[in-house]
């Protein structure tokens, strides 16, 4: 007789399934508990700091949005930074109508800028996700400049080369909020980025996330089961599209301007570079690389002019070595970590870290003076480097460079062995007590 109560095989399924949302849960509810901690500890509590999250929230949002392209559906864009600037633009003259008396307050500024990237997503994806491949890649690199051509001719609505700035403060304030520090940006920004990253979280888990990747790894075949690739394309590219207008937007209300440069090539490449070192295979990899990319930017700058360079040595050496990311790399150390076999490793990795930072001082000390005396020889031959002061027009800064470089090259090649080692001692230990 039924009582009302659930069947002890009914019970154990949905516990089953309760314990599985609770374990993809708790992620989760600790980076929102962490976002909202982070601004209000010592001394992570400056402008300094908040500013610097806050811009790696943004960049997490955007490579992220790069990801849904060319990680889950495949298709590499040349000109992603369109969406973000145009998304960018709608909503710095969002902010301006703000401004103008529209009663909307500023924490929605947001949604104008998704509103104009699905817009321009949807207008340019109906041609360029006609074709995948390199045939893509290449219409969206044209549309890219075509686009930004367009910005420097049509000023009354890009601005042309001074942009359109707006005051994010002279607005409606809810709850109180004026947005005139940078902690109630920081707070904003934080809560679009949570809320863009859990989105895009369960879009990967919806049937058209699933198709993107079927279109991805064989689109004739996901035709031949009752789907058109072109249309799952067109969608996942809107879909990328409006996430980079939320980028945008969250850009426009952190720096109350919008300018060309939110279009151009550079922020393109930018948010390649991110998704390409944190690791396109994971769906966390470009927010890591977001937020490595982006510190690398803002403290890099403040000790080097050479900076981008870096930036492409860097980008080299990932792909070459570790073509799938730093999310790759944290992962191939997860089994060694739950059977608590770091410890195995770790020996090879301290004797391969001492050359391989003499090795970068080598290559570095080089680089510097290479790229001073080819861009700025009117301040001489004389400069500071690494708090030593040299003559670079004497031989000994060039023999020093090159000694470390070519002695660190040398004594980190030979510690690759002692890595090696290690790697099979905690894979045989591991073999014997049965862990994967």
């Amino acid at each position: 007789m039924m009582d009302g109560r659930p069947s002890a095989a009914v019970s154990v399924p949905l516990a089953g399934v309760a314990a599985r949302r609770g374990r993809r849960a708790w992620p989760w509810l600790l980076a929102a508990a962490g976002l909202c901690v982070l601004p209000l500890v010592p001394g992570l509590d400056s402008n300094f700091v908040r500013s610097l999250v806050s811009q790696m929230g943004i960049a997490a949002v955007f490579a992220l949005s790069f990801n849904m392209l060319l990680g889950q559906t495949g298709l590499l864009s040349f000109g992603h930074a369109v969406y973000f600037g145009l998304g960018g633009y709608v909503a710095i003259h969002g902010m301006r109508l703000i401004n103008a008396g529209l009663p909307i307050p500023i924490p929605l500024v947001p949604l104008f800028g998704a509103a104009g990237g699905l817009f321009f997503g949807v207008l340019i994806g109906s041609v360029t996700t006609k074709r995948a491949g390199t045939v893509f890649a290449m219409i969206t690199l044209g549309l890219g400049e075509l686009v930004v051509a367009a910005s420097l001719m049509l000023t009354r609505f890009f601005g042309g080369e001074e942009g359109i700035t707006a005051n994010r403060t002279r607005a409606p304030h809810l709850f109180g909020l004026t947005f005139a520090s940078q902690l109630e940006v920081y707070y904003l920004i934080a809560f679009w980025a949570f809320l863009s990253v859990a989105l895009m979280s369960a879009f990967t888990r919806t049937p058209l996330g699933r198709m993107c990747n079927a279109v991805r790894d064989n689109p004739e075949r996901a035709e031949f089961v009752g789907y058109n690739p072109q249309r799952v394309r067109l969608l996942a590219f809107a879909v990328s599209a409006m996430f980079a207008g939320v980028a945008g937007g969250l850009h426009a209300v952190n720096y109350e301007i919008v300018a060309a440069e939110a279009l151009g090539a550079a922020r393109s490449g930018a948010v390649l570079l991110m998704a390409f070192v944190g690791g396109i295979g994971s769906f966390f990899g470009p927010i890591l690389g977001a937020m490595v990319i982006t510190w690398l930017q803002v403290s890099l700058s403040d000790y080097t002019t050479a900076w981008q360079l870096y930036f492409g040595i860097l980008f080299i050496i990932i792909v070459l070595f570790a073509p799938g990311g730093l999310a790759w790399l944290i992962a191939l150390h997860l089994p060694l970590a739950r059977a608590r076999m770091l410890h195995t490793v770790l020996p090879g990795y301290l004797a391969a870290l001492a050359p391989a930072l003499v090795m970068v001082l080598g290559g570095s000390l080089l680089l510097e003076i290479n790229y001073r005396l080819a861009t700025k020889p009117e301040l001489g031959t004389r400069m500071s480097l690494f708090w030593v002061a040299m003559d670079v027009s004497r031989p000994w800064p060039w023999i020093a460079g090159l000694a470390m470089l070519a002695g660190g090259f040398y004594a980190f090649r030979r510690s690759w062995a002692l890595v090696a080692a290690g790697w099979h001692a905690a894979s045989e230990r591991m073999r014997e007590d049965g862990a994967p």
